[in-house]
Parts: structure tokens; sequence; C-alpha cells
């Protein structure tokens, strides 16, 4: 199928070409008739599935659409489209995509978010938009305020919306919801469907039509999974080596906390490797700075809480480096989503000590696979990283799929295959926990 089947005007298939695209990606094969047909729509989608253009792209040709009907010919001041998202960077990306493809429709778009002026927004505002991007906490204090008209909106898009219940956005949403008009579209983008979501799901979504392009929790198929055994104290050397040993480039690097990725951008910085660190304390200008660089290979390394797990667009990504593991294993998932993708491949390198090894048997779990692990020579762990038996008395952990044969994909000589070099790119129909909540 190419794009020039799915009913989409002249203005959106030059825009489409202009960014180099004829085939759509399945999640856009899917879900656009649907939006486009006026349909409620449930969506279940990896990151890299191409997903923000399923939306946008219809989104945009039904309000051109309509503005070109003769009836249609007022000047619209108050949003018709309202889509929310749980960060910052994802509100930044779904703009781009937004005035990519809308280039010349002529319709006006916002990203609002915390962490910058609100009166430039309030500005803008005023004087007129047909799409607002927004996240929960900056669309209150304008509703508070009573900066923004959401009487107008004839479609909600809740994207990465099981995120957003992670980072407890969902008492916000439910009054945002309230303030929109009862009958309007709604569309649900998530990559996954936990139970809360799915009761979210029930009460907004109206007859929805289905569209599932990835299996549930399911990780990238083209990303390689490799564990080295480490001592914890060691770690910033191996990864230091790492850098050295293959001349890496391009890598995000992922931490617990962010003092970690600040004391660990610190370390790697002065040993003469370009890095940056992402989380939710830095202010927004660092943070879009750090990522501008990052996609642009100004630098080598972009140390990141798992704030940055979601919704980050980098083309042509090639390695992702677990620091530490996750407390809770989806978050490797998502973790990992950042490479592998639109049809690449990519490698998960993971760093995992003695005091890891319950968090990596529950992502082997849901991976429902072994994690190939070696050993780096010079760096041999002096501690045990066997999983602990179960106190007496007390029923055994269920064990992996596999037996623990070690025999996971990826490289088993213990050193990770030669980087391959990578670099940003423009916005794309290819598009695009625990994270902490961002006004």
């Amino acid at each position: 199928m190419q794009f020039t089947e799915l009913g989409l005007s002249a203005e959106l298939l030059r825009a489409i070409g202009e960014q180099g695209y004829t085939t759509p990606t399945p999640v856009q094969q899917q879900a656009i008739p649907h939006i486009l047909a006026g349909r409620d729509l449930e969506a279940l989608a990896q990151t890299g599935t191409g997903k923000t253009a399923a939306f946008v792209l219809p989104i945009l040709q039904r309000l051109t659409a309509a503005q070109n009907t003769p009836l249609q010919k007022v000047t619209h001041t108050a949003p018709r489209v309202l889509v929310l998202v749980p960060t910052r960077e994802l509100a930044a990306q779904v703009l781009e995509s937004v005035r990519v493809y809308g280039a010349h429709t002529g319709l006006r778009s916002l990203a609002v978010f915390g962490g910058v002026g609100i009166n430039p927004q309030i500005q803008t505002l005023r004087r007129g938009i047909d799409i607002l991007v927004a996240t929960p906490g900056r669309l209150l204090d304008h509703l508070g305020q009573r900066t923004v008209d959401l009487s107008k909106v004839q479609t909600l898009v809740l994207d990465e919306a099981d995120r957003m219940f992670d980072m407890g956005f969902i008492r916000d949403i439910r009054r945002i919801i309230e303030r929109l008009p009862k009958v309007r579209q709604n569309l649900m983008f998530s990559a996954t469907f936990a139970a809360e979501v799915r009761e979210l799901a029930h009460t907004v979504l109206k007859d929805p039509a289905m569209v599932e392009v990835a299996r549930r929790n399911a990780p990238a198929e083209l990303v390689t999974h490799t564990v080295i055994k480490v001592d914890q104290d060691r770690k910033r050397d191996l990864l230091l080596h790492l850098f050295a040993a293959h001349g890496w480039h391009q890598v995000l690097v992922f931490c617990r906390t962010k003092h970690g990725s600040d004391a660990l951008a610190r370390k790697l910085e002065q040993s003469g490797v370009r890095t940056a660190a992402l989380h939710g304390n830095k202010s927004q200008n660092a943070r879009t700075r750090a990522l501008a660089d990052f996609k642009a290979g100004k630098l080598a390394a972009l140390v990141a809480t798992d704030i940055a797990a979601r919704g980050l667009d980098i083309d042509s990504l090639p390695r992702v480096v677990n620091f530490e593991l996750p407390n809770v294993p989806e978050d490797y998932i998502h973790r990992i989503g950042r490479t592998g993708r639109a049809g690449a491949s990519g490698e998960a390198l993971s760093l995992v000590s003695s005091d890891e090894r319950i968090q990596l048997r529950d992502i082997e779990r849901l991976l429902k696979r072994e994690i190939e692990t070696s050993v780096m020579p010079g760096f041999e762990p002096q501690h045990n990283h066997s999983v602990p038996r179960p106190a007496a008395g007390r029923p055994p952990a269920q064990k992996p799929a596999q037996a623990r044969t070690r025999s996971g994909s990826g490289t088993r000589s213990g050193a990770p295959r030669p980087a391959r070099s990578g670099g940003g790119g423009a916005a794309k129909p290819a598009s695009h926990h625990s994270g902490q909540r961002h006004r």
C-alpha cells in the first residue's frame, strides 16, 4: 500500500513526499482509515512504529476538509484538536510532526508544557490555533487562568496513555475531559494496555475500532540483548573501557536516578567522552539542547533517567546501555525501544551487578527467554550473581520459561559488536516508568 491509497489530500501527500516517504507503516495503514471515518480508536503500538503520524495525518486531513467547506470558512480561535502527552519532549515532537505534515495546509498549532514561560503560550492562544498539544499539568494551568477554550474540541488524542497513568496524570486527564464537549472523536494510543488503562479507555472511547501492531509488552524484535556481569563499583570504568575499545558514538545510557545520571555524565565528560545528562531536574532549555546535540551527533553519550525511555524520536540509534537495570521490568522494554526502530537493528547492553540479579530474572521472564551473559576480562565480578533461594517456608519463585543455559541472542565473547554510525533525522511517518510528573 502507498500513502496515495489512503485518501489523503494533495497538500498532505506533498508534505509526506518532501520527507521522502511513500509507504505507510502497519499502524498507519490500519489507523488512518478509521480516523478519517470519524471513529473512536484504541491503538496498541510500540514506539518507533509510526504511531504519531498515524493520528497526525488523518487529523490534518479532517481539519483541512472542514475548512474547505463553504459553510466552514470562518476563523477559528479555539483549538479543534487536543493532543494530551505525558512529557515535554513528546509534546515538542508531536508538534514537529504536525508542522511538518501540515506545512501546506495553513493550520495553526501550539504545544504547551511546563518548564518554560506561560506568557508566550497565552499570546499564541489568543491569536487562535487549530491543534493544541499539551501536557496535563500545564494545560490545567491555562484552564485555571482561563487562557484556553476547549469548548470547540472535536478530536481528543491520548498519546502514550499508559505512560500518563504511570506518571500520575489520570486525575488531571479526567478533569480535562470534563471540560471538553460531550460529542467528539477520541483516539487512544498506548504501548501497553494494563487493566487501569483499559478502564480509562472504556470510559472515554465509544465503540472504538481496535488496532494492534505489537504484542503486549513486546520488545523490538531487531534488538540484540546482552548482559555483562560486573561489580557496581566497577561499572563506570567498564563503560569507559567500552567507549574507548569500540569507538562508541551516540549511545543512550540509562540510570535509575537523577543524581546518578549527573554523576555518570560528569565521569564520562571528564574522561573525554562528550556527554550530557537528561532528566526532570534539568531546565527545559537544557533538555532541549542536550537532545538536539545528541541527535546531531555532537555528543557520544546521553545519560538519562526513565523520563527519556518513552517519546524520544532518535533515528538510527545503534545502542542503548542500561547502566542500571530498572526496578520495573516493563521499563526495560520502553528503554530499549529507542533502538532497533523502523527496520534497523540495534543493541541493548546491560551492566548488571550482583544486587540486580532479581531485576534481571524478572526482565527475562517478561522477554520469555534468557539474555546472554558474559564477563569482560579485567572486570570480573567479585560478588555472587546467582539468584538467592527463597527463605524456608516461602514458595519458590517462578522459573523463567527456558532453562538457564545462557544461550540467548547476542555476542558470546563479552565484547559488543563494533559500533555503527548513527545520526539524527527529521520527523517522519515511522516516528515516533516510574517517570516524574512534569508541568
